[in-house]
């Protein structure tokens, strides 16, 4: 695979623009990305602005006591996971996650190592982290999907503020 990037998110603005960023350089074929990192590193802030951006027109809630909340794109869908609360990949199983492996789906998911084996196949990993006042994120893909992505957004000018 291609190198990985690393970017600095020097405030909340800065990662809501990555998420706008990544709406922007994805194609029709869909997305499945991992995001990685403690509580507060920005995962779900930079999810909500990924999802507003691709057209996500209701609140785009936080799936962390549901689970997973789903969303309609026209013709495909999107999916935000949130597996802080599960204890067992085995748990997925009830959700009816069928959908997530659709031609063209998105979906994204926080705390994913907890679903390990359960999950469709990984495109792009984000992995936040607090660095200093601000955020950095790490983006490591692990497919061509993925690495055309990390491609086009390395291109564009780092999402400073």
């Amino acid at each position: 695979m291609s190198a990985v990037a690393e970017l600095i998110l020097a405030d909340e603005e800065a990662t809501m623009a990555l998420g706008r960023r990544l709406a922007d350089v994805l194609d029709a074929d869909g997305l499945v990305a991992f995001l990685y990192g403690d509580l507060g590193a920005g995962k779900t802030t930079f999810a909500r602005a990924f999802l507003k951006a691709l057209g996500v027109g209701e609140r785009v809630k936080s799936p962390t006591y549901s689970l997973v909340e789903g969303y309609e794109l026209g013709e495909r869908q999107a999916f935000h996971l949130d597996l802080y609360r599960i204890a067992d990949p085995g748990e997925l199983e009830w959700l009816g996650l069928d959908s997530l492996a659709e031609p063209g789906a998105i979906v994204l998911v926080e705390w994913p190592e907890r679903g390990a084996g359960a999950l469709p196949p990984v495109d792009l990993a984000l992995s936040f982290r607090h660095e200093g006042p601000g955020r950095a994120v790490r983006l490591e893909p692990t497919s061509p999907k993925g690495e055309q992505i990390v491609a086009a957004l390395t291109l564009a000018p780092t999402p400073q503020a």
